[in-house]
């Protein structure tokens, strides 16, 4: 199988792109994979340096909204995985449109090359956001979608693009809803790295309100394993929602951290809630367990402290980042 993976450069893209290139994805052995990517703040070629010689890989980088370039890629692959999205809520409240341009404009451009004659199986990869905050329960895949934040409004327009081109069109498209990922090479605006590398620099982190808003903790290699059967074993026209099993307020996220760090609550400096902040997000996932055999591997504890090992070696990596983005505190 030939795919090509968009965002390929980023955080679940690459973590997708080297695992399929190991043979560590299910139904995926010898897959050949093209990774487009426009290379913006948070994509960045040193998240593929390992698989960078392999010669099942193909780099381009590159636009979604390229209407050209995008046609090419997808008349020569068997299936496209998308993951090109801007996706940190807070960047989404105080400048949506480049959301809308990226999440929606560049799903369609996807989608229109698709409906070209292109004969794929087309993978949009999206976010239990969409469903908007849930008190008690899990959200199931047929859950009317109830977004909050611009970013999650602008996945949710995406997502019902991807459902009518199945409706209207026929077109073999399968989506996930994906939880809160973590582990490497996650860019350091989002949580998880940004508490670790502010920690282990000496600093302070920021919490948000009373920091009792929960979140459902997915591993990245377990999310990139619910991908490969989705994409594999999914049913044509299905949603899927991928779950890790771990919720934890960000209290409790962050009192981890500080353990893991060897710090204190003397480094958390409260800060005024998040706009529009959801309360709780919280998935079901029998439908890809039953259906498609999905569960998560990673157990969160280990996978937590080998992410937090990870970024204590990796100053090299995150680093520049951090100083080439001022934003990122």
């Amino acid at each position: 199988m030939h795919i090509l993976v968009t965002g390929g450069a980023g955080f679940v893209g690459s973590c997708f792109t080297r695992m399929a290139l190991a043979d560590a994805l299910p139904g995926l052995v010898g897959a050949r994979v093209t990774v487009l990517d426009a290379l913006t703040y948070a994509g960045t070629t040193t998240n593929l340096t390992t698989v960078l010689g392999s010669p099942r890989l193909r780099f381009v980088e590159g636009d979604i909204l390229d209407r050209e370039l995008v046609r090419e890629l997808v008349r020569g692959v068997d299936a496209v995985v998308h993951l090109a999205a801007e996706s940190h809520v807070d960047r989404s409240i105080t400048g949506a449109a480049d959301f809308v341009r990226t999440n929606v404009v560049g799903t369609q451009t996807l989608l229109d090359a698709v409906l070209d004659g292109a004969d794929v199986r087309f993978l949009h990869v999206s976010t239990d956001e969409v469903y908007g905050s849930i008190d008690v329960g899990s959200w199931p895949e047929t859950r009317p979608l109830d977004p909050t934040s611009p970013y999650a409004a602008s996945k949710a327009a995406a997502d019902l693009m991807v459902r009518a081109a199945f409706k209207t069109h026929a077109t073999d498209v399968v989506v996930t809803r994906g939880a809160n990922s973590f582990g490497p090479h996650q860019f350091p605006e989002k949580v998880i790295p940004l508490f670790v590398t502010n920690l282990v620099d000496g600093g302070t982190v920021p919490l948000y309100g009373d920091g009792l808003n929960v979140r459902d903790w997915l591993h990245v290699e377990d999310h990139c394993r619910g991908l490969a059967l989705a994409l594999t074993k999914g049913r044509a026209g299905e949603i899927y929602n991928i779950g890790g099993g771990t919720e934890l307020t960000n209290r409790e996220l962050t009192e981890r951290l500080l353990a893991a760090t060897g710090r204190d609550w003397s480094s958390v400096v409260p800060v005024e809630d998040r706009k529009g902040h959801d309360r709780r997000y919280s998935v079901d996932i029998r439908k890809i367990s039953e259906e498609l055999g999905y569960a998560p591997q990673v157990p969160f504890e280990q996978g937590l402290a080998d992410t937090v090992d990870w970024y204590r070696a990796r100053r090299d990596w995150w680093e520049p980042l951090k100083t080439a983005a001022p934003s990122v505190r």
